[in-house]
Parts: structure tokens; C-alpha cells; sequence
């Protein structure tokens, strides 16, 4: 089962102090909303539980790995608020690099989460020529193959229409009934069960 603990957590921006001495548990099955005002440092938060950057103090760890190690690495996807891809790569190359770190996949299942977003017969198509929302479900297709234990997923409903809004729901809902663990950030109404919220 797996296990997610944040001890005494500060981040410092510039000369502003973002939140100090934050601490919080999250157990398998669970979904953490957070919420605040722009600037408030929920993006900053997201990025040093992935890893990605580095709090002033306090400690991670999931299942007693600690942050920077291969075992939380491997553990963690991270989908940022903007579609991290390559514009010379096409789709089905975009989403294998996405999710390298967590596992290898094969044709089938790259074509499938694909499919699974609405980009059926769009696999070859290079992300250069893709609208905005079709650049987000591509990202968004990894949720279908990851096999990450914690989904950490920074407005992962924007650009999306409501049938896209409602196909991730579903799929980070399946995760948690599953045992993973995710947390979000989102300007919009969730219809996420057991949605806990943590403002920042």
C-alpha cells in the first residue's frame, strides 16, 4: 500500500516565503485538491514532491523511499501545467518518452491511451501541428500506462471539454480505487470522490 508523507515543508521564492512547516499524509486510494490564490506556490509545491526542485527544509518520502532516490523517482509521474512535448516528436513517441521513467510500453498500449483521450488515428501525427487541446490529451494519455504509484497533475483539465474532463475523472478515480495515490490543482469544480483539500 502505498504511502506518501510530507514533514515540515518550507519553499522560498525570491525574498517571499510561498508556505513554511507544511506537513501532510496521504495513504493509497486517497485525492488531494490544493487550492489558493495565484502565486500562493501550489505549482511550486507539486514540483518538490516531484523532485524537481528543492524546498528550504523539511522531508519526503513514499513507502520510507526518500525524494531524489530511483525508488520515489519511479514512483511519481509529474504532469505539469503546460504540455511538455516535443514538437518534432509525434504522438505515440511523445507519450513513450513521458512515461519511460515509469515503464516501458508497447505499441498496443501507447495506441490504446491514445485512443482512450480521442486521438485515435492521430498516433504519427507531429505534436507541431496539434491544437492546444490535443496537446493536452496527448499528455494526458499517459495517465492510461503509467504505472506511477502518486500522480502529481498541475491543471490537468485545461484546454479539455467536458467529455475530456470527464474521461480523466474517471481515470484518476479507476487509480485511486486501485491503490495509487494523486494530487491536483484545478481552477474548476471537481467531481472527484473523497476529494480532500488542502489550501495553501
Amino acid at each position: 500500500m502505498s504511502k506518501l508523507i510530507v514533514s515540515d515543508l518550507t519553499c522560498q521564492r525570491g525574498y517571499n516565503e510561498l508556505f513554511s512547516n507544511l506537513s501532510f499524509e496521504l495513504n493509497a486510494g486517497e485525492i488531494l485538491k490544493i487550492s489558493g490564490a495565484n502565486g500562493s506556490g501550489k505549482t511550486s509545491l507539486l514540483k518538490i514532491l516531484a523532485g524537481l526542485n528543492s524546498a528550504e527544509s523539511g522531508k519526503l518520502s513514499i513507502n520510507s523511499n526518500k525524494v531524489g532516490s530511483y525508488d520515489y523517482q519511479s514512483d511519481i509521474l509529474y504532469l505539469g501545467h503546460l504540455p511538455a512535448l516535443s514538437p518534432e516528436l509525434h504522438c505515440k513517441e511523445n507519450l513513450d518518452y513521458l512515461t519511460q521513467l515509469n515503464n516501458s510500453n508497447s505499441n498496443q498500449e501507447l495506441d490504446n491511451a491514445l485512443k482512450n483521450v480521442g486521438l485515435k488515428n492521430f498516433e504519427y501525427e507531429y505534436a507541431a501541428n496539434l491544437s492546444a487541446g490535443q496537446k493536452r490529451r496527448v499528455v494526458l494519455s499517459a495517465l492510461f500506462v503509467t504505472q506511477a504509484k502518486v500522480w502529481l497533475l498541475d491543471e490537468p483539465f485545461t484546454a479539455l471539454d467536458s467529455n475530456g474532463i470527464n474521461v480523466i475523472e474517471t481515470q484518476i478515480t479507476k487509480h485511486c480505487d486501485d491503490g495509487g495515490i494523486c494530487i491536483l490543482t484545478t481552477h474548476q469544480e471537481c467531481k472527484l470522490p473523497g476529494l480532500r483539500i488542502l489550501n495553501l
